[in-house]
């Protein structure tokens, strides 16, 4: 069992990148996180009435999870498009690359987020910081007022990230709508659902503003175990909502890492590692897991082991065929198996 790992890191543990009573910005970058590659991190937390300053991302795109309260998000994008909604625990939107955004904590307790970015190192900016970089004169012009009406505006380049709001939040009737970058991932039925474990799924398929990102809900029970699969084309970066779990990955090398995940761990598994995850605790793990594409694909053992002949796979695996298990028919992984052995001591 390796004591450390550079396939995980802890994102609840580490020192904020913001901190105030308002709330809390942590993330994990290549930077803090070296192995990440095309995805990263950061976990938000707002206190009622506070709001995270409108800003965008200049080379990523933005999977937004909401964890627990309540919160107003306003998304301004290409050609003039403007979405105002409420989004609550379970609920997701996105955030197309350079489009400017904000959340607001608007529920009378703190609202956590979990945010998914498509780069290792995201670009930010924020309206108070590129403000800051215009003259008087330019923003006179801009908004056809005298220079003067802006010189009583503090201004700087840096971003705030949380700011606090004095009035009542402002909250359209229309808030609770559908729209086309908000998604109730927790209201979905299940595609994959068993007393093993379940997975509800935030992909292009069933959410079609995707293009470069998408999330699974993962639960898996004490019953199931996700089995030993990779991603062909796609890398993972999970984020441990709740639980205890064991993951084992293979390097090209051949040297397997296998580590212990706890609340608050990201982990990381770069495109067509094997790996899997097992339950390790007394109830279910719950991960929220991000992929680098819009449709992530998967290919398991349990139906690779249907794609080739007995001879061939006796011959790999150095037995005679008659020494071979007798391994099932299966010609769709299941993703979540049963678990009908006990767990390999720790």
């Amino acid at each position: 069992m390796a004591s450390s790992s550079r396939h995980v890191a802890s994102l609840t543990a580490r020192s904020p990148l913001f901190e105030s009573d308002l709330g809390s910005v942590t993330q994990l970058t290549r930077e803090s996180f070296p192995i990440l590659k095309r995805l990263s991190i950061k976990r938000l937390l707002l206190a009622p009435g506070a709001i995270r300053e409108p800003h965008w991302h200049a080379n990523a795109s933005e999977l937004t999870y909401c964890v627990s309260g309540s919160a107003l998000v306003t998304i301004f994008g290409d050609a003039n498009a403007v979405s105002t909604f409420t989004i609550d625990a379970g609920q997701m939107f996105h955030a197309p690359s350079g489009s400017i955004h904000h959340i607001e904590s608007v529920g009378s307790d703190e609202a956590e987020l979990i945010v998914g970015f498509r780069h290792e190192l995201p670009e930010d900016f924020s309206f108070h910081g590129a403000l800051g970089a215009m003259t008087d004169s330019v923003l006179g012009n801009t908004y056809d007022l005298p220079a003067s009406a802006f010189t009583a505006i503090p201004r700087d380049t840096e971003s705030r990230y949380i700011v606090g709001r004095e009035a009542e939040p402002h909250i359209p009737s229309a808030a609770d709508d559908e729209d086309p970058l908000k998604f109730d991932l927790e209201a979905q039925a299940a595609p994959i659902d068993s007393p093993a474990g379940s997975a509800k799924v935030a992909r292009s398929q069933v959410w079609p503003v995707l293009g470069d990102i998408s999330m699974y809900s993962l639960r898996v029970t004490t019953q199931g175990m996700r089995e030993p699969h990779w991603h062909p084309g796609t890398a993972e970066m999970g984020y441990v909502r709740s639980g205890r779990a064991r993951m084992t990955v293979q390097d090209p090398d051949g040297s397997i890492d296998t580590y212990d995940l706890g609340p608050g761990d990201v982990y990381f598994i770069p495109r067509a590692y094997s790996h899997h995850i097992e339950n390790t605790g007394e109830g279910e793990f719950h991960f929220l897991i991000f992929f680098d594409q819009s449709t992530p694909g998967d290919i398991g053992f349990r139906a690779s082991g249907s794609a080739f002949s007995p001879g061939v796979l006796a011959a790999t695996l150095g037995v005679p065929v008659e020494e071979l298990p007798e391994l099932p028919n299966t010609p769709e992984d299941p993703l979540i198996v049963d678990r009908i052995n006990p767990v390999d001591p720790i």
